[in-house]
């Protein structure tokens, strides 16, 4: 029997799912049926598929044989093809991991929204964990030996890292002083320690370990997007999302999709960052802390005006404002890092963002210079470039870039050459200034120990060592690899 028509828009994929799935078809009978009735040969199997997954939307033409063919209005396909579009689910030019795992976490997040209870979001965690995609390092057959990249992440040297069997709260505190290159490999190794808990205890004690199991995800899928593994952070988002939504835990649900909200942000998909932030504070803002209403909110303001959204971005900022402050002892511990100045901050990358910058350069100026947190300087430096840049002041400006530009070498963090990244192309349009020239030079020294993407551990991992000869030839060059911006 055909479904009917639900009450209000629907989502494209799930929805072409659905009706599929209602007639006992395949996508190759339905890319058949799309053919024989519209006259065009060409359609197959893998268009139709890409558009469940979402990875394209149909046009005006086949979205009306769609509602031909699957026996429904044409209202309803074009609705939901239109809410999907609006609510940039259809994603961004990334990598075809990103874009399923990013699709996936999306669609999951709605589907909270529109079960705030959580019950049908939630889904079997279980089998969750048995059909886990290893790019998120959870798989139970996933290699755990020195040379196995879990994650994607590919550890850089660093003799002071804590030992594997660091806790959450160990790890999260060398997060404030190392970046995903170093740390990913731990972040992916407790996740998988995690998981493989879960699976193992019976009924009671997998209740009792989901919150585990969620935090870790969440801090591996942070680790994993700072190691420059974005379709690895997504993957670790969502099944933190399921095992938050499994437990009953809101407010560390939403937390899940802020973090995620960050790392559209950063990849370039804003749109996908406002639903995000925004399905996160309307499911929790009844039950969050202080601190978690006015980071969510934060994170809606830095999408919408990176979407260029500017009168949503200043609403949210004037709800993060009044939201108030973290509170010390009532926040979670996942939480312990938010503070007024990382909030000021926050408010002052919004500015720059949407094209403020002089009233945001007193606000990033101290979290640009704090001692002792060389990613948060670094991220928060080359921000406060860019508001220099755009005020005029390259001579400023390139001071403060240099300084950010250290402190990314030191904190080995992929997310804080981002905005330096963004700085650098900027300048560009002002090569005869003396200042811009001395910074290109710091620029090209610096190259060589800057943190670069990694490979995923579904590809080119796999290749290496698949390899062995290539891998090692790679490793006999005496000439440091060139990674960074570029």
């Amino acid at each position: 029997m055909i479904p009917s028509s639900p009450s209000g828009p629907r989502l494209l994929g799930p929805l072409l799912v659905e009706l599929r799935s209602a007639r006992g078809w395949s996508q190759q009978r339905v890319a058949a049926e799309l053919c024989a009735a519209s006259g065009v040969p060409t359609l197959t199997r893998h268009e139709v598929s890409r558009w469940e997954r979402q990875v394209r939307l149909p046009g005006d033409f086949w979205s009306a044989w769609l509602a031909t063919v699957l026996g429904v209005p044409g209202e309803l396909i074009a609705e939901a093809a239109a809410r999907s579009r609006r609510l940039g689910v259809a994603p961004a030019a990334v990598d075809p991991a990103g874009s399923r795992a990013r699709f996936a976490l999306l669609t999951l997040a709605h589907r909270w929204a529109a079960d705030p209870t959580g019950g049908t979001s939630a889904g079997s965690l279980g089998d969750a964990l048995l059909r886990a995609d290893p790019v998120a390092g959870v798989s139970p057959t996933a290699p755990e030996g020195p040379d196995a990249p879990p994650g994607g992440a590919r550890p850089r040297a660093a003799p002071d890292a804590p030992p594997d069997g660091v806790g959450l709260a160990a790890l999260r505190r060398w997060d404030d002083l190392l970046g995903g290159g170093d740390l990913a490999v731990l972040g992916a190794r407790r996740l998988r320690r995690a998981a493989r808990g879960y699976r193992l205890a019976g009924p009671a004690g997998r209740r009792r370990l989901l919150p585990v199991l969620a935090e870790s995800a969440q801090l591996a899928g942070w680790l994993a997007a700072d190691a420059g593994d974005p379709a690895a952070g997504l993957v670790a988002y969502r099944l933190a999302l399921r095992a938050a939504l499994a437990a009953g835990d809101r407010p560390l649900a939403a937390y899940v999709l802020g973090s995620a909200s960050h790392l559209l942000a950063d990849a370039g998909d804003p749109a996908g960052a406002l639903t995000l932030a925004r399905i996160g504070y309307a499911a929790s803002r009844a039950t969050a802390s202080a601190g978690l209403r006015a980071l969510l909110l934060h994170r809606v303001a830095l999408a919408a005006a990176l979407a260029g959204r500017h009168r949503a971005a200043d609403r949210a900022l004037a709800g993060a404002a009044g939201a108030g402050t973290p509170e010390p002892g009532r926040e979670p511990p996942w939480l312990y890092w938010l503070d007024e100045a990382e909030l000021a901050a926050m408010t002052g990358r919004t500015l720059v963002a949407a094209g403020r910058p002089a009233r945001a350069v007193p606000l990033l100026a101290r979290a640009a210079t704090v001692p002792g947190r060389p990613r948060r300087a670094a991220v928060y430096g080359g921000w406060l470039a860019r508001a220099h840049l755009r005020l005029g002041e390259v001579p400023e400006a390139c001071e403060v870039a240099s300084a950010a530009l250290l402190d990314a070498v030191r904190s080995g963090s992929h997310r804080a050459v981002g905005q330096l990244t963004e700085f650098r192309r900027a300048l560009a349009a002002r090569p005869s200034e003396p200042a811009a020239r001395r910074y290109a030079g710091l620029t090209a020294s610096a190259r060589p120990y800057l943190p670069g993407p990694v490979p995923g551990w579904s590809g080119e991992a796999r290749a290496r060592r698949a390899h062995p000869t290539r891998r090692a030839a790679r490793r006999g060059g005496g000439a440091p690899r060139r990674v960074g911006s570029d």
